[in-house]
């Protein structure tokens, strides 16, 4: 398992410096992506969201509605596939994970075939979708999946679910990693390489606006390439999760047309090891007011994250924790 990159919502350091209140304080850990991706940004804002450190203001006085005792942290990662892995041995208390790799792991099929499935894995929310973004350079001739033969594409790290998916959209339009020139970054070190010439495409799934790419577009020709089931429909008729999407025109610089693409959801999940009331508290505090407000100011797709799809796609059993809720608040009979 790879090193994870700590890094704290601004309650932490509240929590920390009133340690010595009487109060039980308790850790949460939420694995998330690379830096440059969505999860990441999401990841940081839930961590403060359900965070209510010993000897925060109540709720009720404009401080914390998180759960009272707990800080809650994002830690960047590999992605989906190194989340429930560092779920399933017990070195992360959560983590987001894109709805395939999720199914797949807990029902050992898929990728997961002929390893250990992750029998504990639960759900704790469905956040949003993510979409498959196709990043070429504009120079590169690249206007379609199929012109990636002979191209050099990055497919992203492994343990992500972005390597997963990348691979899947090349079958589906006949081509295979030895069709391409194949690397294996992050969507910034990707884009790094792009800005050098030195890459002609890459792949990255997740919610938009992405920042690396926005960086990169704002310095670089680059174009976003289409995907779709239409031109490639032994991708849907095989992996039933995706969803089709749009990435609106306008989302990143120099492409000012909407863009078909596929999606499949981002998902928070957990291990059934997780004590109830403590997912029963982070879910609540998840989808208060309080909640909402900081998702709709601290990120373009926070506001597609919302109760009312918080069990689309999900693919896996719900933790007790979070069934507790969703049935009290009438989400769920």
């Amino acid at each position: 398992m790879r090193h994870y990159k700590f890094i704290a919502g601004t309650v932490l350091a509240l929590g920390l410096a009133t340690s010595a209140v009487a109060q039980d304080m308790s850790f949460f850990r939420i694995g998330t992506g690379g830096t440059a991706g969505t999860y990441y940004p999401i990841g940081g804002l839930l961590a403060n969201a359900i965070s209510n450190p010993p000897g925060s203001r109540p709720c009720e006085e404009g401080g914390s509605c998180g759960v009272p005792g707990l800080v809650a942290s994002a830690l960047s990662a590999n992605g989906s596939v190194a989340n429930i892995n560092a779920i399933a041995g017990g070195t992360l208390e959560s983590g987001f994970a894109q709805s395939d790799v999720a199914t797949w792991a807990y029902t050992g099929t898929g990728i997961w075939d002929g390893k250990p499935a992750v029998e504990k894995l639960r759900a704790i929310a469905n956040l949003y979708p993510e979409s498959i973004h196709l990043v070429a350079s504009a120079g590169s001739g690249i206007n379609s999946v199929a012109d990636l033969k002979g191209k050099r594409v990055s497919l992203d790290e492994p343990g992500s679910g972005t390597l997963v998916d990348a691979r899947v959209i090349l079958e589906g339009y006949g081509l295979s990693e030895s069709d391409i020139t194949p690397e294996y970054l992050k969507p910034d070190q990707a884009a790094d390489r792009m800005r050098d010439d030195a890459m002609d495409a890459f792949f990255f799934v997740g919610g938009y606006p992405a920042g690396a790419i926005a960086e990169l577009a704002s310095q670089h020709d680059v174009k976003l390439v289409p995907i779709s089931c239409d031109e490639a429909p032994s991708i849907c008729e095989k992996y039933t999760f995706f969803a089709s999407d749009t990435v609106p025109g306008g989302t990143y610089e120099g492409n000012a047309d909407d863009v078909k693409t596929l999606a499949v959801g981002a998902q928070w999940v957990t291990s059934a090891d997780q004590p109830e009331d403590l997912i029963y508290g982070i879910t609540k505090a998840l989808w208060n007011d309080n909640t909402r407000k900081q998702l709709d100011a601290g990120h373009a797709k926070g506001k597609a994250i919302t109760a009312e799809t918080a069990l689309d796609g999900v693919g896996i059993p719900l933790h007790p924790g979070a069934e507790k809720f969703y049935k009290e608040a009438g989400l769920l009979k």
